[in-house]
């Protein structure tokens, strides 16, 4: 179920930023980025080490084909979000697994904070050419937000040993 959440939320986000552009990103990352944060680290404990990275390119580049497929014209879009969702999950299962000592939320909030800072500086770079200051800033701090309220949502009955 996880595998499919994630690869929807990062598509609709796709193709969301497509038809409206860099001002949707504030809200697209609270609602769909933010989700992506707390479900790849979901995933990031369910698959624990195996093929973790391959798994994760496998949804990260079908999100994007999904996106293409469905609107060919959200090509540098999908191409921005294939590679700042690929910088952004180095980034946050980096921090996920340094902070395996840590209870699972605050794992997950950290690592949100750190794949949300790369995402919200190299997708708009890639998709529209620069970054907009005051857009990146309210991406970043509403993906950081949405992945606090996915990740707790997500993780409300999880115990991790």
């Amino acid at each position: 179920m996880y595998v499919l959440v994630y690869i929807a939320a990062a598509a609709a986000a796709n193709l969301t930023v497509a038809h409206f552009g860099p001002a949707s990103t504030p809200i697209v990352g609270f609602l769909l980025i933010g989700l992506d944060l707390a479900v790849r680290d979901r995933l990031h404990l369910n698959w624990r080490g195996r093929a973790l990275w391959g798994r994760m390119l496998v949804l990260i580049v079908a999100a994007g084909g999904i996106s293409y497929v469905l609107n060919p014209e959200s090509a540098s879009v999908a191409l921005a979000s294939l590679a700042a969702f690929s910088a952004a999950a180095i980034a946050s299962a980096v921090v996920f697994q340094a902070g395996r000592r840590y209870p699972v939320l605050l794992r997950a909030n950290a690592a949100n904070v750190a794949g949300a800072a790369i995402d919200s500086i190299i997708f708009p770079l890639i998709a529209f050419g620069t970054i907009f200051p005051a857009i990146a800033a309210l991406q970043f701090a509403a993906k950081v937000g949405g992945g606090a309220l996915w990740s707790w949502i997500v993780f409300r009955n999880v115990r991790v040993s």
